[in-house]
């Protein structure tokens, strides 16, 4: 028996129970390779699990192993039966002599192995000579796949100057082929560009850095790295990838000055902020590791200032304090640029500042007149006359020129009013006596302006204070009213009171009460001073009678601490109340009204009963004639209400514009035809005569009818549908028709009303009246 007839074939045999006791292992050698098969030691199958390798195979069917029982006799009456995947299709077996055959190309990388089932039957009883069996045939790997970078081109980013070993990224590449043997998977990486910066480790494709570069130098690099399987052997696969590596920055430069040396200017009549100039420093680095701030170092910090421009990164100088060209012409100021952000790394390379000097020359121009103070405060006593000196306000050119100055007053009316200034040497006087009371402080505003150069004026506040003068009397802050009742008793106390004075008071107020001297002998009331601004009204006395006295009239000396102090006196009323010993404020007034007049209290309760009942009356009245007007509004609605046309009738919709002239219903006023007046005279004898005998079947009511059917047919302002319509009819009614004038075309002068005297001795004077009013006109 032949069991490997190819170099290129292996077999090895699967057994579906290889462990069994009856089975021992023999070792086959073919030429080229050793491998292993099992045979059986009694009956059974010679198992020879097979390899085959992938391969570009040019002529088939391709012999791939055989198999054999032990029962075979080599005589034809056994034959192989092949099963299982693949079988027919794939692999065929000659069933005389059990040799396998692969009859298409087989990749590995799609299926890696196949599994079958053998048996052997008896050509003559159809039956199993032995169990059927399972074996598996293994495809064997070829390098037949390139290796590839699936997550190219790579991009990466490290800070510059980093140290030397430093992991800058790792490339990975995949090969196809079969890992578990032979080298076909096996990768091997290589740097083809990049050195001297770079290296890659051979087996991880792990890139690092190969010496520190600078950022400020180069900032990217483009690297190529290759890769090949069969460890790099000849006739590998190889594949390429490219890594572009960007160096991020680090703060390790410090800024430098364009310039050791600036030269500016500014006027002397640049206000505060104004900008003077720019100086810059420049920083290799980028980002914030370039941004820096700027800082003024020397005497000069306080005339001026230094900001940072953060989009330009200038340095911006200001003017912090107003410059005279006659004080100083030329400053020397030194700026310093710092770096905001700084690396600990860096340190010991030195500071990450620089320095520069500024020339500032101050350019001399025409300034206005300069006030000796910033605002001035002044004093004036109240009531001093007119042309008191206030005080003295001075100007004073500063340039070399020394113009003359010129002062005013430049606020309202009313403070030019009551202040003059001198405008040659900006004395200020008043034009009228002050009163404190009024206004303790007064605001001027002074200008002053050169006499040359009208154009250069400056201002200064004035503030004038008022000093008080007691000049003022003290007096009752309000009107007490005071009441008494008449069952009191002596030095009860009835009223407290104080004072107010208008004066100011350096030590504050203080006020002393007492009777007047006209009170002091002759008073049945008296005056207790509580030292403390105020004072207490007691009784002198045991009741009192407002029979006798209504009204007491007490006269209060009020003395203040003013220098000199001032009195005054005043009068507090006192009025008697029907009381006990308490006073209720409402009572007591009212009741001195009334007491005052002469009426009790009864006759007041009867008063104003009587103007109630009045009331009552009166809206009694109001209420019948609005009554009756409502009535009289109701029975004209009835008179009405032949022309009023009820109709409940359903329309067709938006849709239904054909049914009727829809523009008659929107007509807010109905012009009804005209209808001449009947001539009523002729027929009112017969009229009166059949008034008497009216009825439904009367040719009068159905004249009636018929006339109205006419008008609803006629009327354009008619509902569109047919409708009912109700009306009363009362009969033909006088026999001289309607007295009203409407609907008629006709004045009083056009009508004849001699036929009022046929109508009997009840309108003779009727008739008389229109005739003659008639026979007065013609």
């Amino acid at each position: 028996m032949n069991y490997y007839t190819l170099p290129s074939l292996v077999l090895i045999l699967a057994q579906l129970w290889p462990c069994a006791p009856e089975m021992q292992r023999k070792n086959i050698k073919s030429a080229d390779q050793s491998f292993t098969a099992f045979r059986r030691v009694k009956r059974g199958w010679i198992w020879e699990p097979l390899f085959v390798t992938e391969e570009q195979i040019t002529k088939m069917p391709l012999y791939v192993g055989q198999l054999k029982s032990d029962l075979d006799k080599q005589d034809g009456s056994l034959q192989y039966v092949l099963t299982g995947e693949g079988a027919g299709s794939i692999f065929i077996i000659d069933e005389y002599n059990g040799k396998i055959y692969v009859i298409q190309k087989l990749d590995r990388e799609k299926k890696s192995f196949y599994t079958l089932r053998a048996q052997v039957i008896n050509r003559n009883t159809h039956l199993p000579v032995e169990p059927d069996s399972e074996f598996i045939i293994k495809v064997r790997d070829i390098n037949d796949h390139e290796p590839q970078f699936l997550d190219g081109p790579y991009v990466a980013t490290i800070p510059e100057m980093s140290p030397e070993g430093t992991s800058v990224t790792q490339v990975t590449a995949t090969d196809g082929d079969d890992p578990s043997y032979g080298n076909s998977a096996r990768l091997l990486y290589s740097l083809i560009q990049g050195q001297p910066y770079f290296s890659v480790e051979p087996k991880t494709g792990v890139i690092r850095m190969a010496s520190q570069m600078d950022r400020e130098t180069k900032d990217q690099y483009l690297v190529i790295i290759q890769v090949k399987d069969m460890v790099g052997q000849a006739g590998a696969f190889s594949a390429t990838a490219t890594v572009t590596i960007n160096l991020s920055d680090i703060n390790d430069n410090a800024p430098k000055f364009q310039q050791r040396l600036y030269y500016m200017s500014v006027s002397e009549e640049a206000p505060v902020g104004t900008t003077i100039g720019r100086v810059m420093a420049e920083d290799s680095d980028i980002g914030e590791n370039a941004a820096m701030n700027y800082f003024i170092e020397g005497d000069s910090t306080d005339v001026f200032d230094i900001i940072t421009d953060n989009e330009t990164q200038e340095g911006i100088i200001l003017l912090k304090k107003r410059v005279d060209y006659e004080a100083k012409r030329r400053y020397s100021v030194q700026a310093k640029a710092v770096n905001r952000y700084i690396d600990e790394r860096f340190l010991e390379e030195g500071p990450f500042e620089d320095r520069t000097i500024v020339k500032i020359n101050v350019q001399d121009a025409d300034e206005p007149p300069v006030f000796t103070l910033e605002n001035y405060v002044m004093e004036i006593a109240e009531g001093a006359l007119g042309g008191s000196l206030v005080g003295v306000v001075t100007a004073k050119d500063p340039d070399n020129d020394d113009s003359p100055v010129r002062y005013s007053i430049v606020n309202g009316m009313y403070l030019k009013r009551l202040f003059s200034i001198n405008e040659h040497n900006g004395t200020i006087i008043t034009t009228k006596p002050l009163d404190r009371e009024i206004a303790a402080w007064h605001n001027i505003t002074v200008t002053a302006t050169e006499t040359r150069n009208p154009e250069k004026i400056s201002e200064v506040n004035v503030y004038i204070q008022v000093l008080n003068v007691n000049d003022h009397e003290p007096e009752f802050p309000k009107y007490y009213e005071t009441f008494v009742c008449e069952n009191t008793f002596s030095g009860q106390l009835i009223q407290n009171i104080s004072a107010v004075d208008k004066d100011d008071s350096i030590e504050g107020h203080h006020f002393f009460f007492s009777l007047a001297q006209e009170a002091t002998n002759n008073s049945h009331f008296t005056v207790k001073d509580n030292q403390d601004n105020t004072a207490g009204i007691f009784t002198a006395q045991n009741g009192f009678s407002r029979q006798e006295q209504l009204f007491f009239y007490l006269p209060i000396l009020i003395l203040d601490n003013g220098t000199p102090p001032l009195t005054s006196t005043n009068t507090l009323t006192i009025t008697v109340c029907d009381c006990d010993t308490e006073v209720n404020i409402f009572f007591c007034r009212y009741g001195t009204f009334l007491y005052s007049l002469g009426l009790s209290t009864e006759a007041l309760v009867a008063v104003l009963a009587c103007i109630l009942i009045l009331l009552v009356f009166i809206l009694a009245v109001l209420a019948i004639r609005q009554q009756r007007q409502k009535s009289l509004f109701s029975e004209k609605i009835e008179e009405f209400r032949e022309n009023i046309v009820q109709y409940d009738d359903e329309g067709g919709g938006e849709e239904d514009t054909e049914a009727f002239d829809i523009s008659a219903l929107r007509t807010r006023t109905v012009m009804r035809t005209h209808k001449p007046r009947k001539n009523i005279t002729t027929e009112i004898h017969s009229l009166y005569r059949q008034s008497l005998q009216v009825g439904p079947d009367s040719a009068v009511f159905r004249q009636f009818i018929s006339e109205k059917l006419e008008e609803a047919n006629m009327d354009p302002s008619a509902p569109p549908y047919d409708s009912l319509q109700t009306y009363a009819f009362e009969g033909t009614g006088s026999l001289a028709g309607s007295l009203s004038s409407l609907g008629s075309n006709m004045s009083d002068m056009d009508q004849n009303y001699e036929y009022l005297a046929e109508w009997g001795p009840k309108f003779k004077q009727l008739a008389s009246m229109y005739v003659s009013r008639r026979n007065g006109r013609d």
